[in-house]
């Protein structure tokens, strides 16, 4: 009963709320791509297309409102990588994929990620919106991750066995992984100790999840992801206390099961057990096919030309990246590397102390996306999963980070120099470091030297 009421009230929210401020609406959009109520929820909530009136409202909105700013600075590349993306997928279904219904499927999965984040970015114009946004992503899997643990301990492991949302116990970990990434930091960071033992609630019970789910991909990016966050994050006693403590809680529930699943990573080619081993000949057969098909095969179409190598219709390759490859070619796959790497590299710099920000709140979503899409892009070699809306959302929450200091840059370099600030300025200003005004080494308005 819960879950209808939830889903009705948020469905009605955010359809008559969008109208007026489609923030909101995209807000409980990107919640319904997460928790999927009526797969949830499904012995209550009638199946329906509840996302979709969501979205209709929200984009109607967004057009009332003059369809936002276009005003994205330093996050132009990342916006047309991802809107070529989606064009180029157009082409492949229209004059290469030899299955046009299924590649048109795909056009549009795709289309219903890449519009809504570029109508979310050019109204986004706080970072308050970027922070919520950050925590509906991570609580909405967080809950997921509360369901499967419920499950678990109750003698139904529901992820191993079945998985969630259309995805098998793979993609769910993937997804897992790419929101610990992002919680981790806003657990680390958070201005409230009440906020820092939630996130950290929420990371115990997304951690344990990836565990028991037994993928091998979630367990590589799970690790990899930790190491980001102990590369970027703040030095202080007490987050390195917190980091210690939460890798020995996972190391602590990781049973023999899980360890032996682990192991099997490193074992040589010959006693690879048959999963592993298929994921390698699927690999090759990906790679072939992009040598033979620079343009790709056509859109969603890869699991057609299984049979030719003795694998059933509609086999997929387990793996994001060469898949993609596969079937959008070069040009599809340079464009999603191109997407998610130029977010990554642009935000690098922001990610220390040493670049300075207006709001210590974009440092920490910068470190946040980063270790999130880094964990993401590692783990995904495993899995294929290019309609995983988790890590286009937070790669849009990157983009919200560009577009802001890009501005802060523009209203620095325009603003004017005033008298003062040129006529106090000494010969050696730049050798003495920068104002309080962080536009000149010295000027007036400051009473010392820094």
């Amino acid at each position: 009963m819960k879950g209808l009421i939830f889903t009705y009230m948020m469905t009605g929210f955010g359809s008559l709320a969008s109208l007026w401020q489609p923030l909101l609406g995209f807000e409980v959009y990107v919640c319904f791509s997460i928790l999927k109520p009526d797969l949830l929820w499904s012995w209550s909530v009638p199946e329906g297309n509840y996302s979709r009136i969501v979205a209709v409202a929200m984009l109607l909105g967004w057009g009332v409102r003059g369809f936002g700013r276009w005003e994205f600075g330093k996050a132009w590349p990342v916006i047309l990588a991802l809107v070529g993306y989606l064009c180029w997928g157009l082409v492949s279904a229209l004059v290469i994929a030899p299955n046009k219904t299924l590649a048109f499927v795909w056009v549009e999965d795709v289309a219903k990620i890449v519009l809504p984040t570029l109508m979310a970015l050019t109204l986004i114009d706080s970072v308050d919106r970027l922070i919520r946004l950050a925590w509906i992503i991570v609580l909405c899997e967080a809950y997921l991750a509360l369901e499967f643990n419920q499950s678990y301990f109750s003698g139904n492991n529901r992820l191993w066995q079945d998985g969630f949302g259309g995805m098998d116990n793979n993609c769910n970990a993937i997804a897992l992984v790419t929101c610990i990434g992002m919680g981790a930091f806003l657990g680390l960071e958070a201005n409230r100790r009440w906020k820092s033992a939630l996130v950290l609630l929420c990371l115990g019970l997304m951690a344990h999840a990836v565990l028991f789910s037994f993928s091998r991909g979630g367990m590589i990016g799970l690790i990899c992801t930790g190491l980001v966050v102990v590369v970027l994050m703040p030095k202080r006693p007490l987050n390195v206390l917190i980091v210690l403590g939460i890798a020995f809680a996972v190391l602590s529930l990781a049973g023999s099961q899980v360890t032996d699943r682990f192991m099997t990573i490193f074992a040589k080619r010959d006693n690879l057990d048959s999963s592993a081993e298929s994921r390698l000949v699927l690999w090759g057969i990906c790679v072939e096919l992009m040598v033979q098909n620079p343009l790709g095969v056509g859109a969603n179409c890869f699991g057609d030309f299984m049979p030719d190598y003795g694998f059933r219709l509609g086999k997929l390759g387990h793996t994001l990246w060469l898949q993609i490859g596969a079937e959008l070619g070069i040009p599809g796959l340079l464009l999603l590397v191109l997407f998610y790497g130029t977010c990554v590299v642009r935000l690098w710099p922001y990610t220390f102390e040493s670049k300075p920000v207006s709001d210590p709140r974009l440092r920490t979503l910068a470190r946040a996306v980063v270790a999130a899409l880094i964990g993401f892009a590692l783990s995904a070699q495993f899995v294929s999963l290019d309609r995983l809306e988790h890590p286009y959302y937070i790669a849009l929450i990157g983009a919200g980070v560009l577009k802001f200091v890009s501005a802060e840059a523009n209203q620095v370099e325009s603003a004017p120099l005033t008298e003062n600030s040129v006529e106090h300025l000494p010969e050696d200003a730049a050798s003495v470091g920068e104002c309080q005004t962080g536009r000149l080494a010295y000027c007036g308005p400051c009473e010392e030297r820094p």
